[in-house]
């Protein structure tokens, strides 16, 4: 029976994730499967293995054919080194203290590029924070500087108004102590006129009892002729 060591889907859409799992080459990929060695998720940078690398190369030694994917995890994992290795000593190229020394010497120069590259990809967030965070300061303040300026403007255009509307009641307070003084002028001539039309009026009301005198007065004077010609008589 073939054996593979492959990839067995799960996860939700678009966050998939996977397990490394040994299995007949004739089952389904997401079917049933012999053992699972391993997990791989792709959606971190770098990519997240973890594997148990004695049940792989123990599965590897035996036969099992990775595919393309699981090979590239085990190169990265050093268990395709170790097997070479390993194939080394069994063919007596090698001894197995030799083989084991090589390959702890692979697996730190591994180590280290791995760390490396985890440092230099913070390094690169870092830097990439950091600018992003002096481009949003910078966008931050050109609109403060903006608003500052349309409220500068708001303010000024504010004290324009209140000044011409302080103008604007000034003149028309002006305009209003005028007319009242011109008012207050005109007043004294209009009440003068009919004081001074008055005596005409009355003049007639005088004349009036001296024309009538004379009438009243004629009847006293025939009357002391009448007595007197009652005494001549």
């Amino acid at each position: 029976m073939p054996v593979k060591i492959r990839l067995s889907r799960r996860g939700r859409k678009k966050q998939a994730m996977y397990d490394v799992v040994v299995a007949d080459s004739r089952a389904p990929r997401d079917g049933k499967f012999i053992e699972k060695i391993g997990t791989y998720n792709p959606n971190t940078d770098p990519a997240s293995i973890s594997l148990n690398d004695e049940k792989a190369f123990d599965w590897v030694m035996k036969g099992a054919q990775p595919t393309d994917t699981v090979k590239a995890m085990l190169s990265y994992r050093g268990i395709m080194m170790k097997k070479h290795l390993q194939i080394g000593v069994l063919k007596g190229a090698i001894t197995q203290e030799d083989a084991d020394k090589k390959f702890e010497i692979w697996l730190a120069e591994k180590e280290a590029k791995i760390q490396g590259k985890v440092e230099k990809l913070s390094a690169t967030k870092a830097s990439e924070a950091k600018a992003r965070l002096a481009a949003e300061k910078k966008v931050s303040d050109a609109r403060a500087e903006a608003i500052a300026a349309k409220k500068k403007v708001a303010d000024d255009t504010l004290v324009a108004e209140i000044a011409e509307a302080g103008a604007d009641e000034a003149e028309k307070a002006l305009e209003e102590e005028g007319n009242e003084a011109v008012a207050a002028v005109e007043t004294p001539a209009a009440e003068e006129a009919p004081a001074a039309e008055a005596p005409a009026e009355e003049a007639p009301a005088e004349e009036a009892p001296k024309a009538e005198e004379p009438k009243a007065e004629a009847p006293e004077e025939a009357a002391p002729a009448a007595d007197e010609e009652k005494k001549e008589d």
